[in-house]
């Protein structure tokens, strides 16, 4: 009697091992779903951004003026104060860079930083329900100085972009965060 309470014992410990650990590995895939989320979120943010830099839904809107070669005037310091045009486009700051003090956070508060996904491009990513990201994922802009060797002075380079996109999950604790740089192509002259 008193051995089969012992292996009834051992089998009950033995099953809730396995449940839990069972439970584990669900939480454990589900976390490591909402993170898949989150990063395909920031990477269709960085390409949201290079689509903005390269002209947007309006190559010929003011915004899209900001990012001619040579020219760095929509770039400032607290990235973009006048949130209309030059929303989310950082001046390079030697030692500080911008995505470390700015807030990408997304969240209602005194004004986030940054663009959110399809602000100048006009495209659309769908969030906030179930399996899609708690909200749109957002970008900056940082102008980087960019010098080639042997490159004709008087022709001022194209312009290096350093881009940093957030991602959010379906939860609002998941976050990725991605860094891309971006040369902008300078058109051919003809001869």
């Amino acid at each position: 009697m008193l051995a089969a309470l012992f292996v009834l014992l051992a089998l009950m410990i033995i099953g809730v091992s396995a449940a839990r650990s069972a439970l584990d590995g669900e939480k454990s895939a589900r976390h490591e779903r909402d993170r898949h989320i989150a990063f395909q979120a920031a990477e269709a943010a960085l390409a949201d951004a290079e689509h903005d830099i390269e002209g947007g839904a309006d190559p010929a809107s003011p915004r899209a003026a900001l990012f001619a070669r040579g020219y760095a005037l929509g770039f400032v310091e607290g990235c973009g104060a006048e949130r209309e045009v030059n929303a989310g486009l950082c001046q390079h700051v030697p030692g500080t860079p911008a995505w470390q003090s700015a807030d990408l956070s997304g969240n209602d508060g005194p004004g986030p930083d940054g663009v959110e996904y399809g602000r100048f491009t006009g495209a659309q990513l769908p969030s906030g329900k179930g399996t899609l990201p708690l909200r749109p994922p957002r970008y900056l802009i940082e102008l980087l100085p960019h010098t080639q060797a042997g490159a004709d002075a008087a022709r001022p380079p194209g312009n290096f972009y350093r881009i940093t996109a957030v991602g959010f999950g379906a939860l609002d604790a998941t976050r990725v965060v991605l860094q891309s740089f971006y040369l902008k192509a300078v058109p051919e002259e003809a001869p």
